[in-house]
């Protein structure tokens, strides 16, 4: 995934969950923040970002945020890469083989999963989940409670007894990380039923990213800690 027009700037203030300030070229502006997760080890005042200027006049806001310095380590934070990171990996054949069906936004129940996969005569689920939150190299989901997140989990297992392969993906924005576990602190639930569904047979896979000031693509597979 390729971003053209990115610029480098500073942080300032979060207005909300959707809207930012930032300092660029010597002035102040408003800046999208594609991203809707608290981001509160990252988004602090004066860190270095990475902002991507989108010139349209339906839009308001000059400026997209998507990567953060947080010290040497850039973490990308735009909440759309994990799919489009995910999608490029399953191009690669890294899921399946031969995967002869890829379709996005597929239901199953009352539940609309990420993706949909067919290849080497299976057929899968799968919901990802972009990973942002980082400790001395341990990377963590959820960084807020996620009802919706508990929800894809146990659909995800219905998935699986229903005979279908059934995947959570998380993808770690970011390179260089020790190992990927649920936030016990945060949502300790989270952590219950993810453990539950890995026992009832849904795969959960991590992903880390390689992150260039313009750029996010799949790396390799992070190990995952349930205990």
């Amino acid at each position: 995934m390729i971003y053209d027009n990115v610029k480098p700037a500073a942080f300032l203030e979060r207005l909300n969950r959707f809207t930012a300030y930032i300092e660029i070229d010597g002035r102040v502006e408003k800046c999208h923040v594609k991203n809707t997760g608290r981001c509160w080890e990252l988004l602090t005042i004066c860190a270095p970002v990475l902002v991507q200027e989108v010139d349209s006049a339906q839009r308001k806001t000059r400026y997209d945020l998507i990567a953060v310095y947080k010290g040497e380590r850039l973490v990308n934070v735009d909440s759309s890469a994990p799919n489009r990171v995910f999608a490029e990996w399953l191009s690669q054949g890294c899921l399946f083989k031969t995967t002869t069906l890829i379709k996005p936004e597929k239901t199953f129940g009352d539940s609309r999963f990420d993706f949909y996969v067919e290849g080497d005569g299976r057929q899968a689920f799968v919901e990802v989940k972009g990973v942002t939150l980082e400790d001395n190299g341990v990377v963590r989901f959820p960084d807020a409670p996620t009802q919706r997140g508990i929800k894809h989990l146990k659909d995800l297992m219905r998935c699986q007894q229903a005979g279908f392969d059934a995947y959570v993906a998380f993808i770690v924005q970011m390179k260089g990380v020790r190992y990927f576990e649920p936030n016990w602190d945060t949502h300790p639930e989270f952590g219950v039923v993810l453990r539950q569904a890995a026992q009832m047979g849904v795969h959960v896979l991590a992903l880390d990213c390689q992150v260039t000031e313009n750029s996010i693509t799949p790396g390799e597979p992070v190990k995952v800690v349930l205990d």
